[in-house]
């Protein structure tokens, strides 16, 4: 697609690839840089750099944004640790991700009202999501849990922290906003900048955390990096999305500069300490953590040369020489990286989108699948007739609505029986037959309810169900109220519904399946279409699998385009 015009919204952009993305997009004219990072100084910063260097542009098409896109907007400048350890607002952050997506949960996101409060044409993430997730660092956490059940001293705190720091639900929810923000912005790409997590090394990884090798933490950002590039692959097979793509660099990154100066970590200077060894402690008995006995604090500051490989960090010469020494991480320069990004975006072809390769490389439906299927069909047809019987749904495959659909369809097809003849039926009097089917045809209720599936009886005012119930889910109640919004939520997800209401619905739908596949030329023998009169096989019929297949494309929206 085209740069130029078009409003960028780069997340990360104060950083080593965040940066150099800034500047390769610049050569091709975009009307907006809206640059976001996770300080306001940081976005500032960045900003004035590139109305610094670019004097000509009009400096407002130089935006900063800035705060911690993975939380609410009212906490995204607060650090996360004072998050999670304040009681209200860590239970409000774990009902955020483990609740169902409402609206109240998208728009008090961070990352959902950025999305919608720039409208971006191109959204570039360079932000590295797996480090920002991983490193919550569970183990720690849970291992602490551990020694206080020992001890019989466990709080609800610890165990809030615990679930607050699971890592695939943050990350499902992440990506959950993302989408949503996307699609109501009406962005047309989602750009990701991954990583692999370990550099590009394998299990072998000699760089830790000071745990085992490899390091846990460690592979726990792989995991979640790769957890990332799987959504994203499915994000980019849904219709009518934005244009999905990755890049994950397998080396070290470097670099943003090289200088002297104080030494940093996690942005606090290092100070210098001392221990003479006439202080020296024995080495028997018990080594404390926190015995500073002896320890001196210098007042001075830890300054040296280093070299800044931003997100990782600043390293020394040495710790630099030997990370990126032939056969460890080795480098890539960020100026690679976007030369890369820009390239895709104008739609060429690096063979570098992650995405891309997994399309090229995973397994679709074959011909002889389709092959295969018709004589499947065949088979289950004739063991029906042999039996005498009906294999509608058994709710192994879900949602519970499939198994609904299907045996709704299925009473249609025992009491009309022909798809033409439906509007020879009120919708009272289908109503009343499917009742009085159901009320007589003990199996087939009994098969209903055997699979988890209720059944709303015609007047709404009654239901009959099975011992074990599929719609509503159950989630840790023992019961919910029977309100009249509840049961049509729950009709609509999974409840089989006999009221005149719905089958007005189902000759509705089935009126719009005859007039869609009416609407294609007759004389048209061509491949062109796909639910034609002789697919419906003319309208003779009710088939209740391709009923439903139709139902979920159609209504639900719920199909591939992909293969």
């Amino acid at each position: 697609m085209n740069i130029e015009g078009s409003k960028i919204l780069v997340l990360g952009g104060w950083g080593l690839v965040g940066a150099a993305i800034c500047h390769k997009l610049m050569e091709h004219n975009p009307a907006q840089l809206i640059v976001s990072s996770l300080k306001q100084s940081e976005a500032e910063d960045a900003v004035q750099m590139l109305r610094n260097e670019y004097p000509d542009k009009n400096p407002g098409m130089f935006q900063g944004k800035w705060g911690n896109i993975f939380t609410r907007t009212d906490w995204k400048d607060i650090d996360f640790r004072e998050v999670l350890g304040e009681s209200d607002r860590r239970k409000i952050h774990i009902k955020d991700i483990f609740y169902e997506l409402t609206p109240e949960v998208v728009e008090n996101s961070a990352l959902y009202q950025l999305i919608s409060e720039t409208q971006p044409d191109i959204v570039i993430d360079c932000i590295n999501t797996a480090t920002a997730i991983a490193y919550l660092d569970i183990y720690n956490t849970t291992i602490n849990a551990i020694k206080r059940i020992e001890e019989d001293n466990l709080d609800e705190a610890l165990v809030e922290q615990i679930i607050a720091s699971a890592y695939i639900p943050q990350l499902i929810r992440h990506v959950q906003l993302l989408y949503k923000g996307l699609q109501d912005a009406g962005s047309q790409m989602y750009f990701k900048i991954g990583t692999s997590g370990t550099g590009g090394m394998g299990f072998n990884i000699p760089y830790t955390h000071s745990e085992e090798r490899p390091s846990r933490v460690l592979l726990s950002k792989n995991a979640v990096a790769g957890a990332q590039t799987l959504l994203l692959y499915i994000l980019a097979r849904t219709p009518n999305g934005p244009l999905v793509k990755e890049i994950k660099p397998t080396a070290a990154i470097a670099w943003k500069k090289i200088a002297y100066g104080e030494v940093k970590r996690k942005g606090k200077t290092i100070q210098l300490v001392d221990m003479p060894f006439t202080h020296a402690k024995k080495s028997d008995g018990w080594l404390v953590f926190d015995d500073n006995d002896g320890v001196v604090d210098t007042g001075e500051k830890f300054k040296s040369v280093f070299i800044d490989t931003g997100e990782n960090g600043i390293f020394s010469r040495g710790e630099f020489q030997a990370i990126s020494a032939l056969g460890q991480m080795e480098i890539i320069t960020p100026e690679e990286i976007a030369e890369y990004l820009v390239h895709e975006i104008r739609g060429g072809n690096t063979g570098k989108d992650v995405i891309q390769g997994l399309d090229a490389f995973t397994m679709g439906p074959t011909y002889r699948g389709g092959i295969m299927r018709n004589i499947a069909m065949n088979k289950l047809d004739k063991l029906e007739q042999e039996h005498g019987v009906n294999s509608v749904a058994f709710e192994l495959l879900g949602p519970p609505r499939l198994s609904k659909l299907l045996y709704e369809a299925y009473l249609l097809r025992r009491i009309v029986g022909s798809m033409r003849y439906i509007n020879d039926f009120t919708a009272e009097n289908l109503s009343q037959q499917a009742f009085e089917l159901l009320n007589n045809d003990t199996q087939l209720r009994s098969q209903v309810l055997s699979i988890g599936i209720a059944v709303l009886l015609p007047d709404g005012k009654s239901y009959v169900r099975g011992t074990d119930i599929k719609i509503p889910v159950r989630r840790g109640e023992t019961k919910l109220e029977l309100t009249e919004s509840n049961i049509n939520a729950w009709c609509n997800e999974g409840w089989i519904d006999l009221r005149p209401s719905n089958f007005e619905e189902w000759k509705q739908r089935l009126n719009n399946i005859m007039e869609h596949s009416n609407t294609f030329p007759k004389d048209d023998t061509s491949s062109r279409y796909n639910y034609t009169n002789e697919y419906w096989d003319n309208f003779e019929n009710i088939d209740e699998g391709k009923i439903v297949g139709w139902i979920f494309e159609f209504e639900d929206k719920g199909w591939r385009f992909k293969r």
